[in-house]
Parts: C-alpha cells; structure tokens; sequence
C-alpha cells in the first residue's frame, strides 16, 4: 500500500506540471513551436546527464547483479507487449494501424518513467531504470522504426541505434561504472544540476502536446480504444502475470514494471508527423493513456504490494 500511495503522489505532482506547460501555452507564455526545442534539449543533453549521473555512485557487485537482471526484465517485459500487440492487432487494415501499433508497445518511459522511478527509487534505480531504455531504443529504432517507416534498411537502422544519445550514455556510464573510474566532483555537479531539469521539463513538454490536442477529435478514432485497452489493460496484466507466476521479487522487477506499465510513448506524436499518419490518433493516444495513468500506475504499484 505504502508504493501505492507515493506512486499516487508522484504521479499527482507530475501533473501539476504538467498543467504547468499546459497553461504556459495557453497564457502564451511558451509557443506551441518550442515543443521541439525542449525535447532536443532533453533527449540530447538532460536525459545523457541523467544517466552518466546515476552511474558515477561507485561500482558495487549487487548493483551490477541488478541492473543485468534489469537488462533481462526489460528485454522479456518489451518482448511481451510486442507479441500481445501482433497477436490482438493483426485484423487491424486501417492505413494508420502501425501508428497505434506502436503506441501500444512503446510506452512513455523516458518522459514519464524516468521522473517517476526517480522519485521513488532515487539514483540507484535510474540505473535500472537506464538499462530498460537501453532496450527500449533498440527496439524502438528497429521493429518501431521499421514498422512505421516501413523500411528495413538494416545500416540505417544501425546507425540510429548508436547514435542514440540515451544508449550512448548508457554505454559511457557502463565504461565509468565497470571500469570503476572516480569522477570529481566539479564535473558530478553540473552532471547532476542539469540531469534534476528531466522531472520538470519532461511534464512541460506533455503539457505542451495537450495544449495543442482538440478534445473531440481525441476520442471519435476507434483505434485510440484499441491502444487504450492494450497500452493501460492488457500488456500490463499480463507482464504482472508474468511476474507473479515466475515469483519474481524486488526493486528491479517493481522498476520494469512500472515503466512498462506507463502511458504510450511521446515519441508517438513525432513518428505520425514525420511519416504522414493521423497525427489526432497519435495525439490522443499519449493525452488519454498519459490522464489514465493518474489511476492505472497506482493501482500496479498497489498490486506489486498487496498480491506479489
């Protein structure tokens, strides 16, 4: 009950600022075109911090034990909403089916993952929480990337995989951690400062997206029930059912779970735009399972507690 409640609360204070960015928009404070600003800001400077950050704590074997038994969870966690995915979505023969496809397997973990985990894990469990993101971009720049791009330009793909800043600085923070090299505090600090700009400015950015949603067109597309029930119900239920069955315990299972249990991806907004799709379903798809989530991760955190 305890993870449950300050699940509640973390996720209640995400969306005060998240209506932060909302009203920003709509006093015009902040313009709807710095969107794309903020998130090059966060995916290639604030996120990388945060990460190298997190693993500048000194190497420790148990930490090791745990973030390659993350890497595993994360791995079998995506794998499984993939294959609900193709399994409850292969009768889909709407043009923007791969679009709600991909909102139902990528959830939104770095946006909202990341400043949840921190909050309730701290630096220790954005390490764990690194690994899943690790696999999450591997995924998301082959089979996400291929399926909305409908290439499969295997150097292509290569190549968007390593010049991932996320994965980069996994990979850089892996080299500090296992190499057990000392970092001074003059470059810990400012790695830290500006990692502790992730929370705010990942809610902004959600805001921002659903300052410039239109209600009515969010929930007449069929589709956005068929990634509501997947992306919130179904992939979830059966991850928790997986977890429970193969009587998996502890901090690094409840990390992977929760973030697989977060809303559809940001990322799902940038692909419909880049690739021609219904960018209204795209749209609705991360606003309606960001709102639900005010119920759905509480009541995971509650069942990691009460049922496992």
């Amino acid at each position: 009950m305890e993870l449950s409640i300050i699940t509640a609360k973390q996720v209640f204070i995400l969306f005060i600022l998240i209506f932060t960015g909302f009203g920003c928009v709509k006093a015009g404070v902040i313009k709807t075109e710095s969107k794309k600003v903020f998130s090059d800001l966060l995916i290639y400077l604030i996120v990388p911090a945060m990460i190298i950050n997190s693993y500048t704590t000194g190497y420790n074997p148990e930490i090791f034990s745990n973030l390659l038994q993350a890497f595993a969870l994360s791995t079998l966690f995506l794998l499984t909403g993939l294959v609900i995915t193709f399994a409850l979505g292969f009768k889909l023969k709407s043009e923007n089916a791969p679009i709600a496809k991909f909102a139902c397997i990528f959830s939104n973990a770095a946006y909202m993952g990341f400043p949840l985990i921190e909050a309730l894990f701290g630096s220790e469990g954005l390490i764990y929480a690194s690994a899943y993101v690790t696999v999450f971009n591997i995924l998301i720049w082959t089979i996400g990337y291929g399926m909305v791009s409908k290439k499969s330009d295997l150097k292509e793909l290569i190549r968007s995989i390593c010049t991932t800043p996320a994965v980069i600085s996994v990979i850089l923070g892996l080299i500090i951690f296992l190499c057990r090299i000392p970092v001074p505090e003059v470059i810990v600090k400012p790695l830290s400062y500006i990692g502790s700009m992730n929370t705010p400015l990942s809610m902004i950015i959600i805001g921002i997206i659903i300052a410039n949603c239109t209600p009515s067109a969010l929930v007449k597309n069929k589709l956005i029930v068929f990634v509501i029930a997947l992306r919130m119900a179904a992939i979830p239920v059966v991850c928790f059912a997986i977890f429970y069955f193969l009587n998996i315990r502890g901090t690094v299972p409840n990390i992977v779970l929760l973030l697989e249990a977060c809303p559809s991806a940001a990322m799902t907004s940038v692909f419909a735009v880049q690739y021609g799709y219904d960018e209204n379903l795209a749209a609705g798809a991360v606003v309606i399972t960001t709102f639900l989530s005010i119920i759905t991760l509480p009541l995971f955190a509650y069942l990691l507690t009460a049922v496992i």
